[in-house]
């Protein structure tokens, strides 16, 4: 699979160091106890300033899913179809992501997944996700 790599800065430096080990981090606000993500400098929610990133649990639930059979920005044809979803961490936090590992067309709403690493050039890993078997 062929995709953008994406950049880092000061501010996501925490989290995609941490893929670099296959760990899957969060922003945390100790003011109000809650989950940031996307990464920020402020939380959304209360403003405050005094953040840490926790480790994640790397398991999640898909929330919506679209299938996409038109090759993407940064993809060879050769990768479509593919499922691009939003998956709901039980941290809290909702991503947008890839399924991978099934057919496209078996996602659906309410499907347990869990990370799967997908490694980058420099090292780091993006963070994919796919159905978790009930065997592992």
């Amino acid at each position: 699979m062929k995709l953008i790599e994406p950049s880092s800065t000061p501010l996501t430096e925490p989290f995609w160091d941490a893929t670099r080990d296959h760990r899957l981090l969060v922003q945390w606000c100790l003011t109000c106890d809650q989950v940031v993500f996307y990464p920020r400098d402020v939380c959304p929610a209360c403003l405050g300033g005094e953040l840490e990133w926790r480790d994640a649990a790397g398991t999640a639930t898909v929330a919506a899913v679209s299938v996409q059979h038109r090759a993407g920005p940064g993809r060879d044809d050769v990768d479509g179809p593919y499922a691009v979803a939003l998956v709901d961490l039980p941290e809290g936090a909702r991503l947008m992501t890839n399924i991978v590992g099934c057919d496209p067309d078996d996602v659906a709403v309410g499907q347990a997944v869990q990370v799967h690493w997908h490694p980058l050039s420099d090292g780091r890993n993006l963070p994919l996700f796919e159905p978790v078997i009930a065997d592992r």
